[in-house]
Formats: structure tokens, C-alpha cells, sequence
């Protein structure tokens, strides 16, 4: 067809032509997200949806009407390219929850460029198309169109009526899926996005008084122990949490071609405790997330980043704990404050200081703040400052560097890659990571010479994944495959690493029951000898307890977990829902999980919302 039929047409016939349009940009969407076969999908979910907003049109638009069908298609066109890029990073439908983190977008530009694909911009050819033309006077569109005749808006009529009850079936036989994703596919994304808004209803909370200690153990069936293992081990000493940044677990002892990859941690795993199925519990607000899902023992909200939902709560926490018993506290982070709303966790989980941008400055800046090399340098100054106190101090160190999409400065490589990995986001993840491994190491180093080390417990974690499987190419599956030994699944994605260096009490030993980031409050508890009897947590010593159970939110569909033998992610509910195992071939299991585990997660999901949502606000600081 040529440019000049194309025109006539968008000219006389615009309904027909932007559904076309719009047609060719739903199945774009669909392969992008869904990953599924051409079919009659798209046709049936979203076009009934976009024809209702084209009737409307048709109906009281009486001028600019094709200016109404070009903004219909413009919006309708960035709806369908957001959901594809969300999903590129998240692996979960985009809502308009996430219009919270628009201006977090500036802040990491270049990993939301690095997903883009280029094919993925072909949704704004014509947009760019038409506004070429228009602009260039070419071929000038005009915008208002003759009204319809009374016959064709019966047929208007008649058209909306349809749609609307397409529509509907698309969307009520599949309200109660608990998986995002499967729901969105079965309703359509533009009737998903519309059901998000209109089904949105207070949330029915279970009571306060209801919710105790002794109900969230017996859930999680966490055994009362009189005399704990290493109880107090650690009592008196410092603590210094080192919060790593997108490191997953498979780069401990990883060699490429004979080259460790994390020579500094593997030794600290090598001589200390490691526990090797530990998972991330982090949603939207990824790392701020981490920050509070350790700090706190409780987990996510349902929707919006910690930092959004909470910041506003009086919440107890691991730096509140630690106060009371005489510790000093404080936060280390190269980026500023504002960032993910970090003043506001900050004070509402009690640190005495924050450290950031400002102390750290612009020095060998990486990405959005200072290297990983300046954090802990700088760092160490204000540790070594804590130290001389005669109280000890608890430090939470938050690293950067190896952020997404891990372009670092050639000036910060560590190691030379194999050939096969350059060029590509495992190669440039992995060298990432090797450069963090490095000034990991130098801080170690320097904590021992400046005698902290000797009086002092580190924890080291990630904080959440650094490979989606959603956005990896088929060269990046197949060296992940090559490191695993099978095909990269989702249960190694949010397998992250978790080691506790106590000088004088650790020692080798792996452990090999399961955890969460929950778990690192009460594990720290138990070895600092710091009772948790008032405290409401979530989490669990996962040295003394052998059973966990894991809720998983946003990363994976609601009602995901990890139970002792695999993670569960649900179907519409549970009875179709898919199981991965922990360690193995990569391979499905079934039968591992069962339903009662499944209802015990959502109830432990529901029983946190409840808990923090009645948390007394905190009070405004005067102006």
C-alpha cells in the first residue's frame, strides 16, 4: 500500500486503520512478554478494549476527531512499550503503582537503555511516521472529520456494546488468579491495567492483638529452643552488614577457565559460615528493599517500594534494637538520600547517622555515586571513629558499583574475561561483580590492619538478582547454562549468598537449610545474645531452626515460596501452579510443595501487611 493510500485511509477510515495499528502492536507486546506463538490472543483481549475507546470517540468527538484516534493510539502505544520494558527487569506487568518510580527513571538510565531492544521501538514507527509528515506540511492531516450519520452510529452502537461484553469475559473468569503475569495474558494487558485501577479496594486487616509471635511461629512451624546454638557468641562485639549489590550466589567459587571470579569472598565462605540456600525477598524498591526486609523482619508491601509504603511508620528494627542495647548506628550509601526515599527509612528505622552523597562526594564516581573503593575507604574512617567509642556500633554498608547494567569504567577491571563472554551481560555482570569482589577484599584488609576486624561480626549478603532470565539473549542462557551446568532457572535467579565472619567463634561449616533476608535479623539477634521476646518478626535463626518457609513477592507471582525442596510459583492458584527445584538438573518437580504450605504464605504475606499497615505513624519533626 502506498503512502498515499495509507494517508486516504487514515483520512476516511481511521477506525479501521488504527486498529490495525494497534493490532500489530498488541502482538508485538505479547511475543515481548508472553513469549507466546502467534495466535488469536491479542484479537480477542485487546482489540475489544481499544474499540470501546474508539466508539467513544466515533460517538462526541464532533471536531479534531482524528486528532483523538492518533492520541488514543500514542497512549495505548507507550502503555504496550512500558509493559514490555517493565517486564525486560521485573518479569511482572507494569501497573500504574509504578508511576510512583518515575522520577527514579533519570537516575537509571542506562539500565533501562541497555534493555531495550531495537526492535522493540518499532511500536513508534508510525507515530513517527505521521508526525514527520504533519510536521513537514507534506502531507498536512486534517483533524476534524464529517460527524457519523444516525445508520453508522447504530453501528457504533452495536460495536460498543460487544466489545464492552468481550470485555468482560475477558476479565471476570480471571479476577482470582493469584499469578500477575498468567492473569494479565488470560485478560488482556489493556484490560489488566484497567482492572488494577477499578478493582482497587481497602485492604481487610487482620487485628493487631491477633497478630503475636507465637501465631507467626506456629505458621512457620519455628521450634521454641531452650539453650540455642551460639547463643551470644558474638555478644559485644560490632556489627557490620555488607549489603552487596546484585550479587547472586553461583559467582561464590565460580572459574572461568581456571580464574576465580570472588577470590576475596571465597575465602571468607572458605574459613567461615556460608549458607548456600539463601534467597532474596526484595520487590519494587529492589535495593532500599533489601535495606528494609534486613533491617526489619518483616516483608515487602503488596505494591510500591518499602521505602514509599512504610517510611511514614514507627517500625521496629534491628538499629532500634541495637540502641537499646548501648550501640551506636549508622548507614553508609555513595548515592543521595533522596534516593528511593531514603531519608525517611533512615529515621523510621531508628539509625543515629546516614552517610551519603554528600560525605562521599563526586570522586571516582560510578554510574549515580562514588566507586565501591571510596565507600569503603570512607567508610573505614567513620568505622575506626565508632571503634575508639566505648560503646560498639552497628554499620549497615550499602555497595553500588556492580549495579545493572554493569558497563564499569575500563580503569576498574580486575580480570581479563574469556573471549566467548565479552561483549556480552553475563561477561560484563561477572567483571562487575570481580571489580566489587576487589574492593570487598581491600576493605577486609583494612579493617584487619586498623584492628576493627578483631572486635567486630560481618554479615555478608546480596541484595537481589543481577540476571533476569526475562532479559537475557540466547548467548547469555547458554553461558549461564554453561556455568550451572543446566539451563538457568528461576530458582538460581534469587539465590543469593549470605556469610556471617565472627573472628574467635565461626568457623568452616556450609549450611544447607534454607533463609531469606527476613532471616537476618533473628539470626544476628541470637549471636549478639539479644532477646527478641517484645519484638514482632517475621524471619528466623536459621542456625538453630531447621524448617523455613519463604514467601516470595513481585519478582515472582503472588503465592510464590520457597519451601525445603523447591520454589512454588503458582498458576491461577494452586493446583496449577509449577515447581523448580533447589539444587539438581534445573529440571520441574512436582509434589515437593504442598497446598498448605502455599496457604501458609499468603497468610504470613497478609499477617506483615496487616502488622505494618497498623503501625503508629511517626511523628512530623517540626519545620
Amino acid at each position: 500500500m502506498s503512502l498515499s493510500k495509507a494517508f486516504q485511509g487514515l483520512r476516511t477510515k481511521p477506525f479501521g486503520f488504527f486498529t490495525v495499528l494497534l493490532l500489530l502492536k498488541s502482538y508485538l507486546a505479547y511475543v515481548s512478554i508472553f513469549g507466546t506463538e502467534l495466535s488469536l490472543a491479542p484479537l480477542l483481549t485487546e482489540i475489544p478494549f481499544i474499540w470501546l475507546i474508539f466508539c467513544l470517540i466515533e460517538w462526541f468527538a464532533s471536531k479534531r476527531k482524528l486528532f483523538y484516534y492518533f492520541l488514543t493510539n500514542l497512549l495505548v502505544t507507550v502503555i504496550f512499550f512500558a509493559a514490555i520494558m517493565y517486564y525486560q527487569y521485573y518479569g511482572v506487568i507494569v501497573d500504574y503503582h509504578a508511576l510512583e518510580q518515575v522520577n527514579q527513571v533519570t537516575a537509571v538510565k542506562n539500565s533501562v537503555f541497555s534493555l531495550i531492544k531495537p526492535y522493540y521501538l518499532l511500536i513508534f514507527t508510525d507515530i513517527v511516521v505521521l508526525a514527520f509528515f504533519y510536521l513537514r506540511g507534506r502531507k498536512k492531516l486534517e483533524w476534524k472529520l464529517p460527524s457519523s450519520g444516525k445508520e453508522r452510529r447504530r453501528y457504533v452502537t452495536a460495536l460498543f456494546v460487544v466489545s464492552l461484553v468481550m470485555c468482560f469475559v475477558n476479565i471476570f473468569p480471571n479476577r482470582a488468579s493469584m499469578n500477575e503475569l498468567k492473569k494479565a495474558e488470560e485478560m488482556g494487558i489493556l484490560n489488566y491495567e484497567a482492572y488494577t485501577i477499578f478493582s482497587k479496594k481497602d485492604q481487610e486487616w487482620t487485628p493487631a492483638a491477633d497478630i503475636t509471635q507465637a501465631k507467626i511461629d506456629g505458621i512457620k512451624q519455628t521450634r521454641p529452643l531452650q539453650e540455642p546454638k551460639l547463643q551470644g557468641a558474638a555478644k559485644g562485639k560490632n556489627l557490620i552488614i555488607i549489603q552487596m549489590e546484585s550479587f547472586q550466589n553461583f559467582l561464590v567459587g565460580l572459574k572461568l577457565d581456571g580464574q576465580e571470579v570472588t577470590p576475596n569472598l571465597n575465602r571468607l565462605v572458605k574459613d567461615n559460615f556460608y549458607f548456600s540456600n539463601f534467597y532474596q525477598q526484595v520487590g519494587q524498591g529492589n535495593t532500599s528493599d533489601a535495606e528494609f526486609v534486613v533491617n526489619t523482619s518483616l516483608y515487602i508491601p503488596q505494591r510500591g517500594a518499602a521505602t514509599g509504603v512504610y517510611a511514614g511508620k514507627e517500625l521496629p528494627s534491628l538499629p532500634k534494637l541495637m540502641k537499646s542495647q548501648g550501640y551506636n548506628t549508622a548507614t553508609f550509601h555513595t548515592n543521595v538520600v533522596e534516593f528511593w526515599n531514603r531519608g525517611e527509612l533512615y529515621k523510621a528505622l531508628g539509625f543515629d547517622n546516614y552517610y551519603d552523597a554528600k560525605y562521599f562526594g563526586e570522586e571516582d564516581t560510578v554510574f549515580f555515586g562514588a566507586s565501591d573503593e571510596v565507600l569503603y575507604s570512607k567508610t573505614l574512617d567513620k568505622l575506626k571513629e565508632m571503634d575508639h567509642q566505648p560503646e560498639p556500633f552497628y554499620a549497615h554498608i550499602i555497595s553500588m558499583t556492580a549495579h545493572h547494567p554493569y558497563t564499569i569504567p575500563a580503569e576498574k577491571y580486575k580480570m581479563t574475561l574469556p573471549e566467548r563472554y565479552e561483549g556480552t551481560f553475563v561477561g560484563d555482570y561477572i567483571r562487575a561483580q570481580n571489580y566489587a569482589d576487589y574492593a570487598l577484599g581491600e576493605f577486609i584488609g583494612s579493617l584487619k590492619e586498623s584492628g576493627v576486624w578483631d572486635n567486630s561480626m560481618i554479615v555478608i549478603y546480596g541484595d537481589h538478582l543481577g540476571l533476569p532470565i526475562y532479559s537475557l539473549e540466547r548467548k547469555d542462557k547458554e553461558l549461564m547454562a554453561e556455568i550451572y551446568g543446566h539451563e538457568y532457572s528461576y530458582t538460581d535467579m534469587i539465590n543469593i549468598p549470605l556469610a556471617v565472619i565472627g573472628p574467635g567463634f565461626t568457623h568452616p561449616e556450609v549450611f544447607g537449610q534454607i533463609g531469606g533476608q527476613v532471616d537476618v535479623l533473628p539470626t544476628v539477634a541470637n549471636l549478639l545474645g539479644i532477646s527478641l521476646d517484645e519484638q514482632i518478626h517475621f524471619g528466623q535463626d536459621i542456625i538453630n531452626q531447621p524448617y523455613n518457609l519463604l514467601p516470595q513477592r513481585y519478582y515472582l507471582p503472588s503465592g510464590s515460596f520457597v519451601s525445603e525442596k523447591s520454589l512454588f510459583m503458582p498458576g491461577s492458584g494452586y493446583e496449577d501452579g509449577t515447581e523448580y527445584p533447589l539444587a539438581g538438573d534445573g529440571g520441574l518437580h512436582s509434589g515437593e510443595a504442598t497446598e498448605d504450605e502455599y496457604e501458609k504464605a499468603l497468610e504470613l504475606l497478609h499477617l506483615s501487611n496487616s502488622y505494618a499497615a497498623q503501625l503508629p505513624d511517626r511523628a512530623k519533626e517540626p519545620q
